[in-house]
C-alpha cells in the first residue's frame, strides 16, 4: 500500500526504518478478504487453521477497513493521522522487541510531543477504535468457540443444550451425580437446589463504562455482522453478492464509528444512566434469559431423569435489580423525584415489552378447544369463540391501561387515570395467574406443543422481571439518617439524637419502632426550616417517596458507611415513620477494614434487640460486603482475608440466631475492586456455607456490556452464575486449617501495614498520586452522574474506590491490586518457620491460590516503565519522583515474590491466552499512554483563566479518548 510520508521534522532520523517497516502488512493494512475466507494455519502441516486464527483474521480485516477509512476521511488538520498511527505503533512494537530500551521509548515520546492538539486527538481516536474493534472481535470469538464446541457435540444421541464444561450447568450436574460415597448427590438434591436457588444481579451505573450508548449499539451491530461473516466463510461464499453486501455493511459501521462523536458532551443524568442500563434488559436479556432457562430445563431433564425434573415455569434462578436512579450515596443528583421517575419508567417499559409478546400470542393461539374451567372464565359469546385470543385481548387491554397509568405519573404527579386491581397489573402474580390459566388449558387439551416458545418464554420473563422490569434499590450513607433523626428529636424537644451515645440511641429507636404513632407527619419539616436543612428534607422526602411506590418497584435499602447498630435501626424507624406499608429490606454495607472487623459485634446487638428482629420479614437479613472500599482502605490481600473471615463469622452468627442470611457482594469488574474474570472460580472461592443457594452481586459499569451485551454472551454468563451457585451448595469444600488461618493473619497484617505505610503514612504519596495519574482530571470528564468524591474536600480517603482504581489502571501501574502483597509474601518466604507452609497453602487452598493468581495476572498486565514515563512528564516535585522510584522497586520485588511462591519463571506463564492477548494489545496501549501523558502535560499548562477555551475543550476530548482506549485495552484490570 502506498503511504504518504510523515512530515520531515518528525521522521528524519529514522526515515529509512519507517519507510521499510510500513510497507509490510500491519493490522491497519491487511487485506480485508481474510474476513470471508478460512485463514491460513500457522502450522503449514496442519489440516485446518487453529480456532484462534479466525480471531486474528477478523481483527486484521477490521483493522484494514479502519486504516482505509482513516486514510480517506481525515481533515486538513489531521491529514497525517494514518502515517502517525503507523509511526507510533511500529516504535512501540520495536520498543518491546528490543527489551524495552529507553532510546526507542524516548522516540515515541518525542514524536507524540511533536503532534498538534488536533493530531493527538485524531491519532488517539485511531488506536482507541482499533482496540474497541479488537474487543468486539474477541467477544465474537468467545461465542464462535462455544458454537464450535457445541457443534462437535451435536452428533450425540441426546444433544446438549448447555456445554458439558466445568463451569456450565451441562457439566456441573453430571459431575455432581457421578460422586459416590459420602459425597453422593441425588437427582432430587440437584433439582431442589436449582428450583430454589437464586442469583440476583444488581446493575449499577459506575463511570467505568466510558462508551456512549450509541457507540455500544454500533458495536453490537458489528458483532452481528461478524456472525454472518462466519456463515459465509463456512459456506465458501466469499465471492457471493451476499458477501459483498456484508463487507459493505461492516465498512459502513466502522466508518460510522470513526466519524461519530464518541465523547460525552455533558454528564449523564441519573435518568439517562438508568435508561442505558435498562437497554441491556430490553434488547438482550428479555430474549436471552428465557432461552437460557429453557436450555437449563432441558438439561435438567436430560441429566436427572425425565420430564418430572423440568424447571418449573415460575422458578426464578436468575433475577435482576438496579441501583441506577436509586443510589444517592454522595450523589446529590439523585433526588426523590429522580427515583420516582425511574421507577415509573421501568413499569412503562415492562408493560411495553409484555404487550408485544401478548400481541404476537393473539395471532398465534387461534385454537378453539379449551377446558371447561377456561370456558367458564371467557364465557360463550361469539366474541369468545376463539377463547385464547379473546382472553389474551383482555390481558392486552389491561396491560395497555397499566402502561397509560404508569406513564401518567411521568407527566403528572397526580394522574387522573384510575388504578385498581381490576384495571391494572399491580404485581407479577396477577399477570402470571392469567398467563398460567392459558398455559394449563392448552396442556390439558393436549395442545402442550403450542405452549412451547413464546408463551413459555413470556411466563418465565414475567416470573423473573415482573411488571417492573427490575426492582430498584435505594442507597444512602448512614450520616444522612443520623442528621434526619437529630432534626426530628430536636423538633420534638427531647434532645439531640446526634449527641446521644449508642446505648441511648438503641433504647429510643427500639421504643419508637414498636410505637404506633408517627414521630413526624408529612410536611411538618416545611414549618421548621431552622431545624430541617435541605439535606434532611431530601432524606425525609426519600422515605415519603418509598411509601408512595407501588409494590415490587423497590428492593432493598442499602446503608453505606454503616458502623453501628443504630445506623441500621434508624432506617427501619424512618420507614415506619413514613408509613411504608411493605418496608424495604434494610441492608448494612460494611466497607472499610474496621467496618468488616466490627460487623459481627454490630449484628450481635441487632439480633439481640427484640424490636429489630421483630421488624425482619420471615427473619430474613441481608448484609452487603464492600470489596472496593475495603481494598482501598487496607490493600487487596488484607481486605480479601477480612471479607472471607467476616462472612464466615456472620454466617455462623445468623445460624445461631436462626436468621436467614443473604450476603450482597459489592464487587466491581476490576481485580482491585473484588472482581475476577473467572466468575465460576470466584464464587467457589467464597467461604463455605456463606452462599447456600443465594448470591446477590453487583454488575458494574463496563461489565454490564461485557457480560450481557449480546445474546449468546448473556446466556453463557447466566449459565456460569447458575452452575457456580449450584456447585458451591452441593460440593464439600474444606474450611481453612488453623495453620492456614494463622498464615493468613500474618500475611494480612504485614500487607496492610506495608500498604498503609505508603498510601496513608507517606506525605509524598498524595502529591505523587495527583500528579502522576489523571485522577484530578477524571472528575471533570462526563463519564458518570456521580461526583468522584463523597465530599468535595478531603484526600485519598474521601475518593471513591472507582476513580482510585481507574486512575492507576490508566498509568498501567495498577498499584491498589498488588501493593503490600509482595512485602508479605517475601517476609514469609524468607522465614524458615513459614516458607514451606506458605508454599503448601498456595498449592492446597483454592481461595488463597485464586487471590495470588489474580495478583499475578495484574502484574503481568502492568507496565512500570510506562508509569515512569508519566512521572518523567508530569511530576515536578523531586520528593514525589523519589517515591515513584521506590514504588516501582516494590513492584519489581512483588513480581519476584509472586513468581517464587507460584513456582513460575515468568508472569502469567500458565495463561497462554493472556500472553497472546497482551502481545497483540500492548503496542497499541503503549501508544495511547504516551499520547495521554502528553495530553495531560498540555492540559495542566493551560492557565486557569482560559476557562472552556477551544484548546482546553480539544485537549479534554483527547484525554477522554485516551482514557477510553486504555480502558478498552486493559480490560479486567
Amino acid at each position: 500500500m502506498n503511504l504518504r510520508g510523515v512530515p520531515h521534522s518528525r521522521n528524519s532520523a529514522n526515515f529509512q526504518f519507517y519507510r521499510l517497516a510500513t510497507t509490510q502488512a500491519t493490522s491497519f493494512t491487511e487485506p480485508n478478504s481474510t474476513l470471508l475466507r478460512p485463514p491460513q494455519p500457522l502450522d503449514e502441516n496442519a489440516a485446518a487453521p487453529e480456532v484462534d486464527a479466525y480471531l486474528r483474521a477478523d481483527v486484521k480485516a477490521m483493522g484494514s477497513m479502519l486504516g482505509r477509512i482513516i486514510s480517506t476521511t481525515t481533515t486538513s488538520t489531521t491529514s497525517n493521522t494514518f502515517d502517525s498511527v503507523e509511526r507510533l505503533r511500529l516504535l512501540a512494537k520495536e520498543w518491546r522487541e528490543n527489551g524495552k530500551d529507553d532510546g526507542t521509548f524516548a522516540q515515541m515520546a518525542e514524536y507524540a510531543a511533536s503532534l498538534s492538539n488536533e493530531e493527538i486527538q485524531s491519532v488517539a481516536r485511531a488506536f482507541t477504535h482499533f482496540l474497541a474493534l479488537a474487543n468486539t472481535a474477541e467477544a465474537h470469538h468467545r461465542t464462535r468457540k462455544n458454537r464450535t464446541y457445541m457443534a462437535s457435540k451435536s452428533l450425540e444421541e441426546v444433544p446438549l443444550a448447555l456445554m458439558d464444561k466445568r463451569d456450565s450447568c451441562g457439566g456441573v450436574i453430571p459431575e455432581l451425580l457421578q460422586r459416590g460415597g459420602e459425597n453422593a448427590v441425588r437427582p432430587s438434591d440437584v433439582y431442589e437446589s436449582l428450583c430454589s436457588q437464586q442469583v440476583e444481579l444488581v446493575l449499577t451505573a459506575h463511570p467505568t463504562e466510558v462508551n456512549k450508548r450509541t457507540i455500544l449499539q454500533k458495536k453490537k451491530t458489528v458483532l452481528e455482522l461478524l456472525s454472518k461473516a462466519d456463515e459465509i466463510r463456512a459456506g465458501g461464499r466469499d465471492k457471493s453478492y451476499e458477501a459483498s453486501l456484508l463487507l459493505q455493511d461492516l465498512e459502513c459501521q466502522i466508518s460510522s464509528l470513526w466519524q461519530s462523536d464518541e465523547v460525552a458532551r455533558a454528564k449523564p443524568s441519573p435518568q439517562e444512566e438508568a435508561r442505558r442500563g435498562m437497554l441491556v434488559l430490553e434488547s438482550v436479556l428479555w430474549e436471552a434469559l428465557p432461552e437460557f432457562l429453557e436450555k437449563l430445563s432441558y438439561t435438567m431433564q436430560r441429566e436427572l431423569g425425565g420430564e418430572e425434573y423440568a424447571l418449573p415455569l415460575t422458578a426464578c434462578p436468575i433475577k435482576f435489580s438496579s441501583w441506577m436512579g436509586g443510589d444517592r450515596d454522595g450523589n446529590p443528583n439523585v433526588t426523590p423525584d429522580v427515583t420516582r421517575e425511574v421507577v415509573w419508567r421501568n413499569r412503562v417499559q415492562s408493560a411495553e415489552l409484555i404487550i408485544k409478546e401478548v400481541h404476537a400470542l393473539i395471532d398465534e393461539l387461534t385454537v378453539l378447544n379449551c377446558t371447561d374451567a377456561f370456558r367458564a372464565v371467557v364465557g360463550n359469546s361469539d366474541e369468545a369463540r376463539e377463547p385464547y385470543r379473546y382472553f389474551l385481548r383482555q390481558i392486552r387491554h389491561k396491560l395497555e391501561h397499566t402502561r397509560k397509568w404508569a406513564d401518567s405519573y411521568l407527566d403528572d404527579s397526580e394522574p387522573t387515570i384510575s388504578a385498581t386491581q381490576d384495571d391494572v397489573y399491580m404485581n407479577k402474580q396477577q399477570l402470571l395467574d392469567d398467563l398460567i390459566m392459558v398455559y394449563d388449558s392448552l396442556v390439558e387439551t393436549n395442545n402442550g406443543n403450542m405452549t412451547k416458545g413464546r408463551l413459555t418464554h413470556l411466563i418465565r420473563n414475567v416470573a423473573s422481571f415482573g411488571v417492573t422490569l427490575c426492582a430498584l434499590d435505594v442507597r444512602q450513607e448512614s450520616t444522612r439518617h443520623t442528621e434526619a433523626l437529630d432534626a426530628i428529636t430536636r423538633h420534638l424537644g427531647i434532645g439531640s439524637y446526634a449527641e446521644w451515645d449508642e446505648t441511648t440511641r438503641i433504647s429510643w429507636l427500639s421504643q419508637e419502632m414498636t410505637s404506633k404513632r408517627p414521630l413526624l407527619r408529612y410536611g411538618d419539616w416545611n414549618d421548621a426550616s431552622e431545624l430541617f436543612s435541605s439535606t434532611v428534607v431530601d432524606t425525609l422526602e426519600t422515605f415519603a417517596m418509598i411509601a408512595e411506590c407501588q409494590e415490587e418497584s423497590l428492593g432493598a435499602y442499602v446503608i453505606s458507611q454503616a458502623t453501628t447498630p443504630s445506623d441500621v435501626m434508624a432506617v427501619s424507624l424512618l420507614q415506619r415513620n413514613a408509613g411504608v406499608s411493605q418496608p424495604l429490606r434494610v441492608v448494612p454495607l460494611f466497607e472499610t477494614l474496621d467496618d468488616l472487623n466490627g460487623a459481627t459485634k454490630t449484628m450481635e446487638t441487632l439480633y439481640s434487640t427484640a424490636a429489630y428482629v421483630g421488624s425482619l420479614v420471615n427473619r430474613k437479613q441481608e448484609i452487603m460486603i464492600g470489596y472496593s472500599d475495603s481494598a482501598k482502605d487496607a490493600g487487596r490481600l488484607a481486605a480479601s482475608w477480612a471479607q472471607y473471615e467476616t462472612q464466615e463469622a456472620l454466617a455462623a452468627q445468623a445460624k445461631k440466631y436462626q436468621i436467614d442470611l443473604t450476603f450482597f457482594h459489592g464487587k466491581g469488574g476490576t481485580v482491585g475492586r473484588g472482581g475476577n474474570p473467572s466468575t465460576f472460580n470466584a464464587i467457589l472461592s467464597h467461604a463455605p456455607d456463606t452462599i447456600n443457594g443465594n448470591f446477590r452481586v453487583t454488575e458494574q459499569g463496563e461489565m454490564i456490556y461485557q457480560n450481557f451485551g449480546h445474546k449468546e454472551r448473556a446466556e453463557r454468563t447466566l449459565d456460569i452464575y447458575t452452575a457456580a451457585v449450584l456447585a458451591e451448595k452441593q460440593l464439600e469444600r474444606p474450611a481453612p486449617t488453623e495453620n492456614q488461618r494463622a498464615l493468613m493473619n500474618k500475611l494480612s497484617q504485614i500487607s496492610c501495614d506495608a500498604y498503609r505505610q505508603i498510601v496513608r503514612g507517606d506525605d509524598r504519596f498524595v502529591p505523587y498520586f495527583r500528579s502522576a495519574t489523571p485522577e484530578l482530571e477524571l472528575s471533570s470528564l462526563n463519564i458518570g452522574s456521580r461526583p468522584a468524591k463523597r465530599k468535595a474536600s478531603g484526600g485519598v480517603e474521601s475518593l471513591r474506590a472507582i476513580p482510585w482504581i481507574f486512575a492507576w489502571t490508566q498509568t498501567r501501574l495498577n498499584l491498589p491490586t498488588w501493593l503490600g502483597v509482595g512485602q508479605a509474601i517475601d517476609e514469609l518466604l524468607s522465614s524458615e518457620e513459614y516458607a514451606e507452609d506458605l508454599r503448601k497453602m498456595y498449592k492446597e487452598w483454592d481461595s488463597f491460590r485464586t487471590t495470588i493468581d489474580l495478583v499475578e495476572m495484574v502484574l503481568a498486565k502492568s507496565e512500570p516503565d510506562v508509569a515512569k514515563h508519566y512521572e518523567d512528564v508530569l511530576v515536578s516535585d523531586p520528593l514525589a519522583k523519589e517515591l515513584g522510584s521506590e514504588i516501582r522497586n516494590v513492584h519489581l520485588n512483588t513480581e519476584r515474590a509472586v513468581l517464587e511462591l507460584a513456582g513460575h519463571e515468568t508472569l502469567g506463564e500458565n495463561n497462554e491466552l493472556l500472553a497472546r492477548v497482551l502481545k497483540v494489545r500492548n503496542p497499541y496501549v503503549d501508544c495511547l499512554n504516551v499520547l495521554q501523558a502528553e495530553t495531560l502535560k498540555r492540559l495542566r499548562s493551560v492557565p486557569d483563566d482560559e476557562g472552556t477555551s477551544e484548546r482546553k475543550k480539544l485537549l479534554n476530548d483527547a484525554l477522554l479518548t485516551t482514557i477510553t482506549g486504555i480502558a478498552n485495552g486493559m480490560g479486567n484490570t
